[in-house]
């Protein structure tokens, strides 16, 4: 049922592709430098971080983020489509500078509720843009009986704070950076401080009109010594279409929320440990 249902995600998400007339992002590829800013990402994530764009006033957002399973595998589990994880998320904008999401991720059954509002926009005169981001997940799948402590709401409960600094250099190259901090209330290996510190780094660089290869990797600043996880390294390439953007990525980390994917990947880039994904946007106005 999972591959049956995987597989109509994506030729959905193909159809949509193909058959779309009206680019509705067409606005970020104005000639007018004082829109730089406005234009420095197409997607609202890079691959898995945020990037600095924001959804207009009024406008909602349908996205489906689906990481199938390792590749490494091959066809025992057909590259990774038997063990798939997907987040379902649902964004507003309540104005053109402040968004407000919820999503449910299939990784530990996670439900999460996030703000996105945007301090500074880049300009003549203003280097960057600034974009704040914070977000509040909760832990379903935590189960006491399988542990040696009991567990309490706090546990589940993990947070992050993020600044997202991002500055458009020309048409083809925008860059981005993320001082990030998050919480987990519960970590999987107990020498982990539970509050912990990341640096992520990302960039998109258009390759062609309705094409732009992406990139975004988290240094995660005070791992434990010896711990299993590993910092975040993603590649993928956006393409628009008629109302929405659809990414294409390969990552080492499966989980798709900030204090997942930062601090649980378990990939290995060198031993072909990797997950292939697609993050699906459609737009609607109100």
């Amino acid at each position: 049922m999972k591959k049956t249902i995987s597989l109509l995600c994506l030729a959905c998400a193909l159809h949509l592709g193909v058959n779309g007339q009206d680019d509705l992002l067409a606005t970020i590829d104005k000639e007018d430098t004082t829109q730089l800013g406005e234009a420095a990402f197409k997607g609202l994530k890079i691959v898995n971080f945020e990037s600095t764009k924001l959804l207009s006033k009024r406008e909602f957002y349908f996205v489906v983020s689906h990481r199938f399973g390792s590749i490494s595998n091959g066809f025992d589990d057909f590259f990774g489509l038997d063990f798939a994880n997907t987040r379902l998320h649902f964004l507003y904008g309540v104005s053109d500078g402040f968004n407000i999401s919820v999503s449910r991720s299939s990784f530990n059954k996670t439900y999460d509720l996030s703000l996105k509002y945007r301090m500074l926009q880049q300009q003549a005169g203003v280097p960057v843009t600034v974009v704040g981001y914070s977000q509040l997940a909760i832990n379903t799948q935590l189960d006491e009986d399988l542990l040696t402590i009991p567990v309490d709401f706090s546990d589940r409960v993990s947070y992050t704070q993020q600044v997202l600094i991002s500055r458009k250099f020309n048409e083809r190259l925008s860059l981005q950076l993320m001082p990030t901090y998050f919480h987990e209330g519960y970590v999987d290996y107990a020498p982990q401080d539970n509050s912990q510190w990341a640096l992520g780094i990302g960039g998109r660089y258009k390759i062609g009109k309705h094409w732009s290869l992406n990139v975004d990797y988290g240094w995660h600043l005070n791992r434990a010594s010896g711990s299993p996880f590993v910092n975040p390294l993603s590649i993928g390439v956006d393409i628009e279409t008629g109302g929405h953007v659809f990414q294409l990525h390969f990552t080492n980390a499966q989980p798709t929320f900030e204090s997942g994917f930062l601090g649980n990947a378990v990939g290995d880039w060198s031993e072909g440990v990797v997950y292939f994904g697609f993050n699906l946007s459609r737009v609607f106005q109100f």
